[in-house]
């Protein structure tokens, strides 16, 4: 069994560790997010966004909100909860949970991003071609390992859920 705080750093290096290998890579072969036309637009989208994460990543991304002001945590807060309500979020449904991610800010970008944007969202990136996408063995091993850092953090795997209700789930618990 691990620690709450001891699966956390661990999750940090595995995202870390992704981060690096994107951007050493493969990253290159992507259109940069600071000439994109249009800003967020890949975030933002309610008919892609579908990203799903774990309570260890949930706890991760709520780290980083409690850690600002207050008033901006609850604002951040209040637009997970109208993200969930707007969208229909459940637990049990797959094709339904596409979402606008509230965790995207137009003009700052990721407000999670140097310390708990979830892996799919690290990989994510515009490229010219199939032929230059990261291999998905890069996003499978790093889910792996989160997954068994769940099992000796909560001591069994934890559900996958839309990151507004994994990070709403895991703040009421």
């Amino acid at each position: 069994m691990l620690s709450e705080k001891q699966a956390l750093a661990r999750l940090a290096t595995i995202r870390d560790g992704v981060t690096k290998t994107i951007r050493d890579e493969y990253e290159q072969k992507a259109a940069p997010c600071s000439k994109c036309l249009t800003p967020g637009a890949c975030c933002l989208d309610a008919h892609f966004v579908n990203v799903r994460i774990s309570r260890l990543e949930a706890v991760a991304i709520n780290t980083v909100v409690d850690s600002l002001p207050l008033g901006r945590a609850t604002e951040i807060r209040e637009r997970i909860d109208r993200t969930i309500t707007e969208f229909d979020l459940r637990p049990d449904a797959e094709d339904a949970n596409k979402f606008a991610c509230p965790l995207f800010e137009k003009g700052i970008g990721c407000l999670v991003h140097d310390l708990a944007k979830p892996i799919p969202c690290i990989v994510h990136a515009c490229y010219g071609s199939a032929a230059d996408l990261p291999p998905s063995a890069i996003t499978e091993t790093a889910e792996l390992a989160i997954d068994r850092l769940n099992t000796q953090t909560y001591g069994r795997p934890q559900p996958l859920m839309p990151i507004p209700l994994a990070i709403r789930s895991n703040k009421l618990v």
